[in-house]
């Protein structure tokens, strides 16, 4: 029955129009097995030394289909689940602060609205009014808070083809895609600890994705390898490959667009990862690539982590390891020409989605 659900899910999904209409498709997509929206940033004090401090922020919001049919006569039939990651690279202090959280959709605790992005998990939140996000939470285990805003200062750039994102050889393998990169950030930081600290005012640059699907992951594949880099000049660079359990690639792709100008999709036989120097974690002892070589259309670029260990344990949600850390983009002449998120899956463990 389960199975048979999929497919005709993912017959939906492949029969739909590829447009993106906006703004109801910044808001959930109830029908879809598989959503999330993930913002990734880097973060600064707003006033002083601007160099002193520097910290990484990931938060994301997932929402998922358990499979179970509705029971109009219950409302505790747990139908759809509600997750969110949150993580602090602090660069300074050399260390990764990172929360989970779960529920059930439902009863004020958790929900992924439909007609504009507005998702909330107890207390953090992630909300769009007018143009602008905001993007709450907050954790006394990890020790730290966020609160920010999150304003765009480009048009949303569609991935793929108007939005329809293929992610393997088969055209099922496909997701509706879109991102939001070079946000401009302010807000506040507060970093708890054993005693709470005042809120630091922030200020920064963002990149948000908004991803959802039936079927995103083909068979043969474990994890994928991912990068999105707001470019110091403005432009917005995204590639990934789709990676085999013997790391070979088994399809990539991503985008390019200069700022004011029109993106440019890549071919799958047009981006090349070619991983370096390597990081082993003590906790899941996967061991990541830290530095990358990308090959793209719009130039080869080093990707280097700024700290190693960014693994985050989410076995408690999303039931694997995976590293997500803020990272260099450098040219050819080691220069830094752009700064954003580096994302490896399917390390410690096959990713299931």
């Amino acid at each position: 029955m389960l199975a048979a659900a999929g497919a005709a899910m993912a017959r939906t999904l492949r029969a739909a129009p590829a447009g993106l209409s906006f703004p109801a498709d910044f808001g959930a997509h109830p029908a879809s097995h598989t959503e999330w929206w993930y913002v990734t940033g880097s973060l600064q004090p707003a006033a002083g030394d601007t160099e002193a401090r520097l910290w990484g922020f990931q938060a994301t919001f997932f929402r998922s289909l358990t499979g179970l049919a509705p029971n109009p006569t219950s409302h505790f039939a747990a139908t759809e689940l509600v997750f969110a990651h949150a993580a602090l690279s602090d660069l300074g202090q050399q260390r990764l602060l990172h929360d989970q959280r779960i529920a059930r959709s439902g009863f004020g605790i958790a929900q992924a609205a439909p007609g504009d992005t507005d998702v909330v998990l107890r207390d953090w939140q992630l909300k769009r009014s007018g143009d602008a996000y905001r993007a709450v939470v907050a954790s006394e285990t990890a020790g730290f808070a966020l609160d920010l805003a999150l304003a765009p200062t480009q048009s949303v750039l569609l991935q793929g083809e108007a939005g329809l994102s293929r992610k393997g050889p088969a055209p099922e393998s496909t997701s509706r895609y879109y991102s939001e990169p070079q946000l401009a950030v302010r807000g506040t930081l507060t970093l708890t600890g054993t005693q709470r600290g005042p809120a630091l005012p922030v200020t920064g640059r963002a990149w948000l994705d908004h991803e959802w699907s039936d079927s995103i992951l083909p068979k043969e594949a474990v994890g994928w390898d991912w990068i999105g880099m707001n470019l110091d000049d403005g432009s917005a660079l995204t590639a990934f490959r789709l990676r085999r359990a013997d790391g070979t690639a088994l399809y990539a792709g991503g985008s390019f667009r200069a700022k004011g100008g029109a993106s440019r999709n890549f071919e799958p036989d047009e981006v090349v990862f070619t991983p370096g120097r390597l990081w082993q974690s003590a906790a899941s002892k996967a061991r990541y690539p830290v530095r990358w070589q990308v090959k793209t259309p719009a130039g080869t670029f080093e990707v280097a982590a700024l700290l190693d260990a960014q693994e985050l344990d989410s076995r408690q949600s999303t039931g694997s390891f995976y590293w997500e850390g803020l990272s260099d983009l450098l040219d050819a002449r080691g220069q830094r020409v752009g700064r954003g998120y580096l994302e490896m899956t399917g390390y410690a463990s096959r990713l299931a989605l």
